[in-house]
């Protein structure tokens, strides 16, 4: 692929097994992702619970982002992934503004979208590609917090003001 999103579709997910399955592929292609067979099956599975955008071209999965409503002022983006020859395509990008066009429209009094990464603590590039890619799509660090993985693995949060 040339590195752009040649126009892809964006959808959303309606079918909580599509949303799972979907998760799973994309997922799987991510060498950076955790590692932790674990970790995937319970993104995976809550994934079904929570509004997906994703990019699928005929039975392959290309990318996805999930989000789910913490309360009537904040949503989360819980988690999201775009095949690794799509990166800096835009399709990521897409994703996000999908889901937030979409938590704008259903839920008016909605503030903020949250999203953490993980490991904010370590040196990588693919944390720091992360998070410059949060960060010119509207998201501002917000703080460093410990998270399930305790103090030695804290999480980034960043936060998008919606109303700006």
């Amino acid at each position: 692929m040339d590195g752009s999103d040649q126009g892809i579709p964006i959808s959303l997910v309606e079918d909580p097994d599509a949303r799972e399955a979907v998760c799973g592929a994309i997922l799987a292609a991510l060498p950076q992702w955790f590692g932790i067979p674990e970790a995937v099956e319970e993104y995976c599975r809550e994934s079904r619970k929570f509004l997906m955008a994703a990019a699928v071209r005929g039975d392959e999965a290309l990318g996805f982002a999930c989000a789910k409503l913490n309360n009537a002022c904040t949503a989360e983006l819980y988690v999201m992934g775009v095949r690794p020859e799509l990166h800096r395509s835009g399709l990521g990008r897409r994703l996000v503004g999908r889901l937030e066009a979409e938590l704008r429209a259903g839920h008016p009094g909605l503030r903020h979208l949250l999203v953490k990464t993980l490991d904010a603590s370590r040196e990588n590039e693919e944390y720091e590609r992360t998070r410059r890619f949060y960060e010119a799509i509207g998201f501002f660090p917000l703080d460093v917090i410990p998270e399930i993985w305790g103090p030695a693995n804290p999480c980034l949060l960043l936060v998008k003001d919606l109303h700006d």
